[in-house]
């Protein structure tokens, strides 16, 4: 691949429990593709056994503020207060340098930004979930997280799932199989791999 090499991005956005994560592993498991995952960086703590670097780019609230500042993010948000999330454009840069096509596991708002400023390179796919309360019993069933937690994931969730129509193409994860197969043909087809 040329060093000018410029991929494709994939956004997958959707509300926390909705199974865009596993897509998200499933496509990227699939060689033919070239995908790369952007690690998004954060200012909050690592939970569990999450690595820097690997999950997320872990930097101090002060740092991401400056890197803010100096326009070194595609997209960034405050999530929760507190707590920012975002894509640096180094992130992009560094896959693109490989030969390689972006996947993105993101939030609504950061996959609609990202979508905004490469329309042409991005598909933004929206995975919807069954319903708000098999949601909840995804959310309650990973047991990492508090009632409270919770139930702020789930009214977020509901204006989350109001953005659905802005995106290029929505899968309905009520099936997990037909959901990855949906998701394979959306980028297959997004990159113009013979079938």
């Amino acid at each position: 691949m040329t060093k000018d090499f410029k991929g494709k991005l994939f956004v997958f956005s959707a509300p926390s429990g909705s199974g865009k994560t596993t897509i998200v592993r499933h496509l990227l498991a699939q060689e033919k593709f070239g995908l790369e995952f952007s690690i998004s960086a954060t200012s909050r703590e690592p939970r569990g056994e999450e690595k820097d670097g690997v999950d997320y780019y872990f930097i101090s609230r002060d740092e991401f503020i400056n890197k803010i500042k100096n326009d070194e993010f595609l997209e960034w948000e405050e999530v929760y207060t507190e707590n920012f999330y975002g894509t640096l454009k180094t992130e992009v840069e560094r896959i693109w340098a490989k030969g390689k096509h972006v996947i993105f596991d993101i939030d609504v708002a950061g996959g609609l930004r990202i979508k905004k400023k490469f329309p042409e390179e991005t598909l933004a796919v929206f995975v919807k979930p069954p319903s708000v309360d098999e949601l909840k019993r995804r959310l309650k069933k990973r047991k990492t997280e508090s009632e409270d937690k919770i139930n702020m994931r789930i009214a977020k969730a509901s204006v989350e799932l109001a953005t659905a129509p802005q995106f290029d193409r929505i899968i309905k994860n009520y099936e997990l199989e037909v959901a990855l197969k949906e998701a394979e043909e959306l980028v297959g087809d997004f990159i113009g791999l013979e079938k």
